[in-house]
């Protein structure tokens, strides 16, 4: 593909396109913001908020980051990932945080539906976030 200019070397200089997309940049305020607020106590969330929200921001925050440096170990801003390799890190993240977590610390609990906002968070960062990272 070097010759086709789909792959581009990434130069010193370049800005992580990818953390500057809406939903990427959007995810990580809202998550961080909702942290601030709920371990300062100055908010009081409905419960499906303080169960479902980090895990629905999750997979769009952690796999962009994957991406960025992914992309950065292959020097290729126009590289995405598979399909599959996405099914795999929700499966793996389920599983860790849903089937192995819970059985080691009574402090955690699994939720079926945690696995569901995980696969929807996959699906957006799939949809909107799963592109080349081509400079204009």
């Amino acid at each position: 593909m070097a010759g086709s200019g789909i792959s581009r070397v990434i130069r010193p200089g370049v800005k992580l396109l990818e953390l500057h997309r809406p939903l990427f940049a959007g995810a990580a305020a809202v998550y961080g913001l909702f942290k601030v607020l709920q371990l300062s106590h100055w908010v009081s969330f409905p419960t499906y908020i303080t169960s479902y929200l980090a895990d629905l921001t999750c997979m769009p925050i952690l796999l962009t980051l994957t991406l960025v440096v992914q992309r950065r170990l292959t020097q290729n801003l126009a590289f995405i990932f598979p399909s599959r390799w996405l099914v795999a890190a929700w499966l793996y993240v389920s599983v860790v945080f849903e089937g192995l977590v819970p059985q080691w610390s009574s402090r955690y609990v699994s939720d079926p539906l945690d696995v569901v906002a995980y696969a929807l968070g996959t699906l957006a960062f799939r949809i909107w976030l799963n592109r080349p990272a081509l400079p204009h």
